[in-house]
């Protein structure tokens, strides 16, 4: 096993330029699949944007995860991150289309990154535990891969239902301990996972997630060609409940870094799933604040995405917290709680009731939210 290809102290915890360089296909991704959002406001769009959604983070989880081991500083992991940004760039193209004629350049870009990882990772780390780790994985990804393959080649109106077990078969394979009967397991303890290095990733890309919300408003306002009133307070409104989403998420000093359980089954839990439902929160909190830009008046789906965005990020949030450090934040279950009244009420009076009234109430929400954590944690700091 050439000693060049993998991480050793003190640098076990750096994340690279190469992977930063990474990142930047998924900036496109995010926008990507915040457009195919805004463009099928529908319950059916809705999953599909969830599928769409699935795969491209699984393919940035386990490129991630991936990196954990190797050394950034490789000419060879230079070259298969280029590769797999490569893929990475192709899938992104193919998210408008993936449901239409866009569906096997998704999927041949999604598989080939996700058998090319495992398959330089046994090569790379032969005869090591973690070479035997991926080929377990390999097995997973191959069968999830036959029900994307499947569903690319049936007709249209059965894609939905296939995909949808091909995430099923992806997202349970690490629960399962990537157990095959008759072929052997990968049990999460038997993987050495560094702790910080996921952080930093996960945290680096919620920031991509949060950077969408940017992107989306500064060209709405640009569209309008010039700033009324109105719009200012709209546009005010909007960078705020970006602000406030960054403040929960770094509202408490380490809650997203190295403290709390540090097992690679708490890992697993926090970075692979509750980090998904958090950047997917954070993606559709950019969307709503598009679809409040661009209309003068509300609609239930506006509501239902305004409502959602926050809803799906607090539920990341409470995945995380009890992975990580045993508990279930109760203010951000009074929050959700709150959240869930309000859409109930939007829904009702969403004909007569102003975008504006809306925003300001979810915001308000959110706000107070992040002054009570910020709050405890000072209070916390101040006790120890």
């Amino acid at each position: 096993m050439p000693t060049s290809l993998f991480r050793t102290p003190p640098h076990r915890s750096e994340v690279g330029p190469i992977e930063l360089f990474f990142d930047l296909v998924y900036v496109f991704a995010i926008i990507q699949l915040s457009h195919l959002v805004i463009d099928h406001l529908s319950w059916e769009g809705a999953a599909q944007a969830v599928i769409v959604f699935a795969a491209v983070w699984w393919g940035w989880n386990y490129t991630a995860w991936a990196m954990n081991w190797l050394n950034p500083r490789s000419t060879a992991i230079h070259l298969l991150t280029g590769v797999l940004m490569l893929a990475g760039l192709g899938m992104s193209v193919a998210i408008p289309s993936a449901f239409g004629d866009g569906a096997w350049l998704f999927v041949g870009c999604y598989l080939f990154m996700g058998v090319l990882r495992p398959v330089f990772m046994i090569v790379a780390f032969r005869g090591s535990q973690l070479a035997s780790n991926y080929r377990m994985l390999l097995c997973w990804t191959v069968l999830a891969g036959v029900l994307w393959i499947l569903g690319a080649a049936l007709p249209a109106e059965y894609r939905l239902s296939i995909w949808f077990l091909a995430v099923l078969v992806d997202y349970a394979a690490p629960l399962a301990q990537f157990r095959i009967p008759g072929l052997g397991a990968a049990p999460m303890h038997l993987w050495d996972t560094d702790a910080e290095h996921l952080a930093e990733r996960n945290r680096l890309v919620f920031i991509i997630a949060l950077g969408e919300s940017i992107l989306l408003m500064g060209g709405s306002v640009v569209e309008h060609g010039h700033i009324t009133p109105a719009l200012a307070l709209s546009l005010t409104v909007g960078f705020a409940s970006i602000f406030v989403l960054w403040w929960n998420y770094f509202a408490v000093p380490g809650a997203h870094g190295v403290s709390g359980d540090a097992s690679t089954g708490a890992l697993r839990t926090a970075y692979a799933y509750a980090h998904a439902l958090m950047v997917l929160g954070a993606i559709l909190v950019a969307v709503s604040i598009e679809l409040r830009l661009a209309h003068d008046h509300l609609t239930p789906a506006i509501v239902t995405v305004t409502i959602a965005g926050p809803l799906v990020y607090l539920a990341g949030n409470l995945l995380f917290a009890r992975s990580r450090f045993g508990r279930l934040g109760r203010s951000r279950l009074v929050a959700a709680g709150a959240l869930v009244l309000l859409g109930a009420v939007a829904l009702l009076t969403w004909s007569h009731l102003p975008t504006m009234v809306l925003s300001v109430a979810v915001l308000a929400v959110t706000a107070t939210l992040a002054a009570y954590t910020a709050r405890r944690a000072r209070s916390a700091a101040l006790s120890d």
